[in-house]
C-alpha cells in the first residue's frame, strides 16, 4: 500500500499525468491495497474496481474511502461474496457491487472475466470521465 501511495503521489507530480484521473484495480488482496490507499488519497484517487477482492483486509479504512468504488465477486464465490457485502456498507462514497453468475473466485469460468472487464471499464468511464471533466472546469 505504501509503494502504491507513493507511485500514485509521484503520478500526479509529473506534468505530463498531473491533470488526469486516477483509477485503482485491485485483485483479491491487492484490493485491500488499492482500498487503503484511496482512503489515504482521497483528493487523487477518482475511482476504484475490486475483482474477487478482500476488501475486509482494509479494516477502518474503508469507511474513509470516498471514491467511487465498484465491487465485482462471483456468485459461487460465498465467502468473499459475504466479505463484499459487509464492506459495500462500510463505504461512503458511491458504490455497487456487481456479481458475475456461476462465476468463481479466479473467474474462470467462460465468459466471466469478459463481464468484469466489461463492469470494470464501464465504471472507470463513468468516473474517470465525470473527474476529468470536473478538472477541466475548475
Amino acid at each position: 500500500m505504501i509503494r502504491l501511495v507513493g507511485a500514485t503521489n509521484w503520478l500526479s507530480s509529473q506534468p505530463q499525468t498531473a491533470q488526469l484521473p486516477i483509477g485503482y484495480f485491485g485483485a483479491s488482496t491487492g484490493a485491500a491495497a488499492a482500498l487503503v490507499a484511496a482512503a489515504e488519497l482521497p483528493d487523487l484517487v477518482a475511482a476504484v474496481v475490486s475483482r474477487g477482492g478482500r476488501p475486509d483486509l482494509a479494516g477502518n479504512a474503508l469507511r474513509r474511502v470516498v471514491a467511487p468504488t465498484l465491487l465485482i465477486v462471483g456468485g459461487k464465490d460465498v465467502r468473499v461474496l459475504e466479505l463484499n457485502r459487509i464492506a459495500l456498507a462500510e463505504l461512503r462514497g458511491p458504490k455497487k457491487l456487481e456479481i458475475i453468475p456461476g462465476a468463481t473466485h479466479l473467474f474462470e469460468e467462460k465468459g466471466a472475466l469478459e463481464s468484469v472487464a466489461q463492469f470494470a471499464k464501464n465504471w472507470f468511464l463513468l468516473y474517470l470521465f465525470r473527474a476529468n471533466q470536473r478538472a477541466r472546469t475548475a
